[in-house]
């Protein structure tokens, strides 16, 4: 073993980083065992690439999406899979020796972590069981594995085709032999309360070493016979004549067919050089985190930023072939699609797997849009191909379906703040079509979540009839979060994002439109009580009302947090508040409450509905109230901003460790993009929707922060904030400098930080006057 995984070893085992910041790179800083204790399906990542198509990772726990995947205190392994996705899950493989295909078939072995390394692109660890080392890598679209057997144990591999894989029940799978080192097949996703249809994943697997053996099981008992290896219950166990030899063996991937997974596997992996991939995934994922540069704070801190940023770059997963062929399933029928090719026959862009983009305003299109548009203009790209073949552009498609995940029309934001900000590599006409439609009767507004077959949930027809959605909906319940006065706010703030574009596009009847529309949050404004209340569908209040109570109403919130939901008019929501130094002391007394209880419901998302935490009036562990802390910073209180938001990054998103680090609901980046722009000190309350967004400047937790620009987007070369006299007890900006000229109302446009330049920042322990 080379000396860097010698080290890489101490790194994960020891509390005190050993490197010298000299030596840092952003990859080799990265713990990807933060929060893995409260892990979910496609949560804990190791062999992947960002967006990889595969995501290779063990799996200690496999019943459901929630608390399975790889969980740092369960004790054995159960299997090594390769798509952990957003309601999708796919092909688990296991190196075994000397094992019976008779009985419960329990093939799980013990692990230590005193003998595993993780880090960005890698996995290596030991199955006790059967003393077989286990290392692991990937391309895109390719898992690469390495196992090493004891001396003269027999050489096993087992092949799971049927069983519950995380959030799915894989109901059927298939297994061809090519050769004597070739399969191919396929599994079925069986169909879920989110993702309706079944969705299969088609695979290519090539050793190096001959088969000697293959057996298997299925429901009707063991076999030999592979072509009745298949169903629910089934499975495969490969046999390899005793070797000294390593096994080596690639697993090539696909949404569309079985040849489709072996151009994927030919083309991306043409070789047997597994240390060669490992250290080209940890070069790439150097890249996408090298783009932001951190110096100073604690070696502590750097780590969790960079951890932070791995996460961001998590979760939401590319489902198009590396010849651009993808399989569209949004009328329920798997159909093969070309994603239009460039000049040189390359795809212009991917296609993508996601979850919902619900919280995404102030996160990940902040982030992603400033420091990978290229990114986003991918994401946008792959949403209007979801439109062009199903007729809606997602809120958060899975492997090719429509799901329907969370509430309204987050896309919108994303979309919109993307153009807004010169991301113009997509047809705008086509996604002002497709996001007027989902503004408007017919479209993916009217859909509760995973609503599937009826349009009733969202309330949108009494949103447009009365201005607010009441609570409860009369005609019953037909999807999750039909939450009256949380859609009210959720649609008036999409409203009033999708006026910006028609304003943009100089569609006034449509800006106009929507701009109407965009003031119905004070439809859902109790003034008597002065919270956002719930309404019955004939105008009276919902009585008695708590705005603690959980989930009354207000979507995986209480009232107290989403009331605060006015990102685009918080000058309109103090006034019927009674003034901004009124809004202004409400505000800050419910922060003063809730950093009691550490400003999250819990420790964990599964937490957030417990009694002893649901009260709580600020909640930084889901997305509806992470905007809070920067409602201050625009009704003129920037210290409280600072203040604040430095106790948030302090008590939230700092610890290294498997038990905490999110203290929530990490939705595939939306948590890790969050702690990002705090910990530089960047936010946009609107999502950066309005023409030549601005961000309002925070309190940054490092010396000096320097972000590399996408010349490909942006004229500039580097964005810079330098802080002077910065400590963690220095939160609060006693003065600003941008390019030499003193500013003090904190807050830059896209258009200047894109061109480049200095923002310095003077810190002090008492807040500017």
């Amino acid at each position: 073993m080379n000396l860097r995984y010698c080290l890489a070893i101490l790194f994960f085992q020891i509390s005190a980083f050993a490197f010298s910041q000299s030596n840092e790179s952003p990859a080799d800083l990265v713990n990807p065992y933060v929060d893995s204790k409260n892990s979910r399906w496609f949560f804990f990542n190791t062999a992947t690439r960002p967006f990889g198509m595969v995501n290779l990772s063990p799996d200690t726990d496999t019943g459901g999406a929630w608390g399975s995947g790889y969980r740092y205190e369960s004790d054995s392994i159960k299997g090594l899979s390769h798509v952990h996705a957003w309601q999708l899950s796919g092909l688990s493989v296991l190196p075994v020796s000397e094992v019976s295909l008779e009985g419960k078939r329990n093939f799980a072995s013990p692990f230590s972590h005193e003998t595993e390394i993780v880090q960005p692109g890698y996995h290596q660890l030991t199955l006790d069981r059967y003393g077989i080392r286990v290392e692991l890598t990937s391309t895109l679209r390719t898992g690469f594995h390495k196992y090493t057997f004891p001396k003269e144990a027999k050489q096993q591999v087992v092949i799971r085709l049927g069983g519950m894989l995380g959030p799915s029940d894989i109901i059927d799978g298939e297994l061809t032999q090519v050769n004597k080192t070739t399969l191919t097949g396929h599994l079925i996703n069986g169909p879920t309360v989110r993702r309706p249809n079944d969705t299969p994943i088609f695979f290519a697997i090539k050793l190096n070493r001959n088969i000697a053996e293959i057996s298997g099981w299925s429901e009707n008992g063991v076999t030999s016979t592979l072509s009745e290896i298949k169903g629910k219950d089934s499975g495969a166990l490969l046999t390899f004549d005793k070797s000294t030899e390593e096994l080596l063996m690639k697993v090539g991937i696909s949404y569309v067919s079985v040849e489709q997974a072996m151009l994927n596997l030919d083309t991306e992996l043409a070789h047997w050089d597994f240390n060669r991939i490992r250290d080209e995934s940890f070069a790439e994922w150097n890249s996408y985190l090298g783009r932001i540069k951190v110096e100073g704070a604690t070696e502590k801190d750097r780590r969790r930023f960079y951890t932070d940023l791995f996460h961001a770059l998590q979760g939401r997963r590319t489902i198009s072939d590396v010849n651009g062929k993808y399989a569209d399933l949004t009328s329920g029928t798997h159909l093969t699609k070309q994603i239009p090719l460039d000049e040189a026959g390359k795809p212009k862009f991917r296609h993508f797997n996601s979850d919902s983009f619900w919280g995404a305003q102030w996160t990940i299109n902040t982030l992603w849009h400033l420091v990978y548009p290229e990114i986003t203009e991918e994401f946008v790209n792959s949403m209007l191909r979801y439109y062009q073949d199903g007729g809606l552009i997602p809120r958060g498609p899975s492997g090719g379906n429509y799901t329907y995940v969370m509430t309204g029309a987050s896309s919108t934001p994303f979309i919109v703040s993307a153009y807004q900000k010169g991301i113009r590599g997509f047809d705008i006409e086509l996604a002002y079509e497709g996001l007027k439609k989902n503004h408007r009767p017919g479209g993916i507004m009217e859909k509760a979540g995973y609503e599937h077959k009826t349009s009733l949930g969202g309330g949108f027809s009494y949103y447009l009839k009365n201005g607010y959605v009441p609570w409860p909906i009369p005609e019953g319940n037909f999807g999750y979060h039909q939450d009256g006065p949380s859609l009210t706010l959720e649609y008036a703030y999409q409203d009033w994002t999708l006026a910006q574009l028609a304003k943009a596009l100089g569609d006034k009847a449509g800006e106009q439109e929507f701009l109407k529309r965009s003031e119905n949050y004070k439809n859902t404004f109790d003034a008597e009580t002065s919270w956002m209340r719930p309404r019955n569908v004939d105008g009276s209040w919902k009585t008695p009302f708590d705005p603690y109570e959980y989930n009354a109403g207000f979507n995986e919130a209480n009232g107290s947090q989403g009331t605060w939901f006015v990102p685009h008019d918080l000058d309109g929501l103090a006034e019927l508040m009674g003034g901004k130094e009124k809004a202004i002391e409400r505000l800050n007394t419910s922060f003063v409450e809730s950093e009691k209880l550490g400003f999250t419901s819990g420790t964990s998302h599964s937490q957030e509905t417990h009694p002893e935490y649901r009260r709580i009036p600020i909640n930084y562990g889901n997305q509806p109230s992470i905007q809070t802390a920067f409602i201050f910073h625009k009704l003129g209180r920037p210290d409280l901003t600072q203040y604040w938001s430095r106790a948030i990054v302090r008590r939230i998103y700092s610890d290294l460790s498997p038990e905490n680090g999110y203290n929530g609901d990490e939705d595939q980046g939306l948590m890790g993009s969050l702690a990002v722009l705090m910990k530089i000190g960047l936010f946009q309350m609107n999502g950066g929707t309005e023409a030549n967004p601005v961000y309002q400047i925070g309190s940054p937790i490092f010396d000096k922060i320097t972000i590399a620009l996408n010349p490909d987007y942006y004229s500039g070369k580097e964005f810079i904030i330098k802080t002077e006299g910065n400590s963690p007890s220095s939160v609060y900006v006693n003065s600003a400098n941008w390019k030499n000229q003193t500013f003090g109302h904190l807050e830059l446009s896209h258009s200047q930080i894109t061109s480049g330049g200095e923002l310095k920042l003077e810190m002090s322990e008492t807040p500017k006057k």
